[in-house]
């Protein structure tokens, strides 16, 4: 259940975009001390770098730090003793506006699964349950105990989602926890523990450093992607960049468009995103008189079922691959997430990729409302590669020249939708790129951020610190849906587990759980004011 590629980021959360816009440069920071893998208290001083204090901080301030404050919270940890550094005000806020983005409204339903509650790791009471009594239905009870065999997986409202996620953040005291700014370097202290770099807005000299034992990053994908051609398009005829968008990326005006007169969309791509913005595309093309096309590329078709064991075959035809969640739901908690965690290296990189890829839900009306638009020439597919893409003769469409086994195919469109995904370079984030070159962070077969068990970023300890990474930059550990709600909630619990071990904070235990849900319940946080002793 994934919150990356968004709705390939199935149950999921998105992270904060960190990277997005205008990013610093490092002339702005001594030559000194960008040399120096590991900083004294001293050389920040003598920069005039103030510095703070903070026992524990998690980085990213999305639905990952979100589930990492909610163990703390568990754990009965004074707010006094952690912090969330981020550009935003709530944890929602960038996984909102990519949902939004990718035409997931808040009455639309996310990839993701009843249990996979983010306000609540405890599960219960489920989406479904809190469904079923706010509309006074047993229709999502029904749903969620006859999935999939007689109904299809019951998935939540976006706007649930976000709704609860915000009174939780109320509960916990948000708002006391943030420490606005960007984080942009995390860097070994002498003596043991971390510093991390803020500024105020993104672009500006370092403000501030943070001076902190334990540290989590929880970043999500550092950017949105665009394929070459499209970029190169873009910069080539910025007078046309409008009509070239990506699918995360705020594009309103193709819509508006379509309303109001007749409209040609070149779709690219065949995941969750994909099959959003063709089914908006659609819609406004049952509503309006004058002619709505779609026009589906794929780089490659799927006709038929893949995978060759009879025990893990993955539907698909039509173009498409379809799974409810980004992953088989064992891969959570079954037979899957065990496999994983027996193999290593290459071989977990390799079940990782058949178990993955690009899919999208099979959402029954939606797949008939493509058979309707199929028989009637509004939806028509292509499969090949683009040979060439320049202004139509008409000044105002884009020409894509698609190189197909019969020949090449000349597409005149209105609008080109790019819906491949979203970056997933760990570098393009300047905190996973600072800790590869001077951290001792090292990249797992899959090319993200290598991690242990218990999510602590391999080669990165600095005694008695330890630095965490969870979310989407580390795919490729033993654990595959780390890019999704549950994930998230699982990768915080085991931070959690490795700080107790350490001696940072109380354990979890049954009792405290018991006691944590309960203050759940009741909407309360009641934090003591100082940490107990550890046992």
């Amino acid at each position: 259940m994934r919150v990356s590629e968004l709705m390939s980021i199935t149950p999921t959360q998105f992270e904060v975009d960190q990277s997005s816009g205008s990013q610093p440069t490092h002339s702005a920071m001594p030559d000194a001390l960008l040399s120096s893998s590991v900083w004294s208290d001293q050389q920040l001083s003598q920069e005039g770098i103030d510095i703070i204090d903070t026992p524990i901080v998690t980085i990213g301030g999305g639905l990952g730090s979100l589930a990492l404050v909610q163990c703390l919270n568990i754990a009965r940890v004074p707010r006094t003793h952690y912090k969330v550094l981020a550009p935003t005000t709530g944890p929602t806020e960038s996984f909102r506006f990519l949902a939004g983005n990718s035409q997931i409204r808040d009455a639309d339903r996310l990839r993701s699964d009843s249990g996979s509650t983010m306000d609540n790791p405890w599960g219960f009471p489920s989406y479904a349950w809190r469904e079923a009594a706010r509309e006074r239905t047993i229709g999502p009870l029904w749903r969620s105990l006859t999935e999939p065999i007689l109904s299809e997986f019951f998935t939540p409202r976006a706007g649930h989602v976000f709704d609860s996620v915000e009174r939780e953040t109320e509960r916990l005291g948000w708002n006391q926890l943030i420490m606005p700014g960007w984080a942009r370097l995390v860097r070994r202290r002498t003596g043991g523990g971390y510093f991390v770099l803020l500024s105020r807005d993104g672009q500006s000299r370092y403000t501030k450093a943070i001076r902190c034992r334990y540290a989590h990053i929880s970043l999500g994908y550092p950017g949105m992607k665009l394929l070459a051609d499209l970029q190169e398009f873009r910069l080539t005829h910025s007078q046309h960049a409008h009509l070239v968008v990506g699918s995360y990326e705020p594009h309103e005006h193709l819509y508006t468009a379509a309303m109001m007169r007749p409209t040609t969309v070149l779709v690219r791509g065949s995941g969750i995103a994909a099959s959003r913005v063709i089914e908006r595309v659609l819609n406004i093309a049952e509503e309006k008189d004058h002619e709505v096309r779609i026009v589906h590329l794929f780089r490659t078709y799927v006709d038929q079922s893949q995978g060759k064991s009879p025990w893990f075959r993955r539907p698909g035809g039509d173009g498409w691959a379809y799974q409810p969640f980004n992953f088989p739901k064992s891969a959570w908690g079954g037979e899957m997430r065990d496999r994983m965690a027996g193999l290593h290296g290459a071989d977990r990189a390799a079940l990782l990729s058949g178990l993955g890829g690009t899919t999208t839900a099979p959402r029954r009306d939606w797949r008939r409302q493509l058979k309707r638009h199929g028989q009637a020439g509004t939806y028509r597919q292509l499969t090949g590669t683009v040979a060439a893409l320049r202004p139509g003769h008409s000044g105002s469409q884009v020409r894509t020249v698609v190189a197909t086994e019969g020949g090449p195919i000349e597409v005149d469109a209105d609008y080109i939708v790019d819906a491949t995904g979203m970056d997933a370079n760990i570098e393009g984030h300047s905190v996973f790129a600072d800790l590869l070159a001077h951290g001792g962070a090292r990249r797992n077969p899959t090319g993200r951020l290598e991690v242990s068990d218990d999510f602590e970023i391999t080669g990165t300890a600095n005694e008695p610190g330890r630095l965490y990474a969870t979310g989407g930059p580390t795919l490729g550990g033993h654990y595959a849906g780390v890019d999704s709600f549950l994930g998230l909630q699982y990768a915080a619990l085991r931070v959690a587990d490795d700080l107790a071990s350490h001696g940072a904070i109380p354990p979890i235990t049954a009792r405290s759980s018991a006691a944590g849900w309960w203050r759940w319940a009741r909407h309360r946080s009641e934090v003591d004011t100082e940490m107990r002793p550890t046992p």
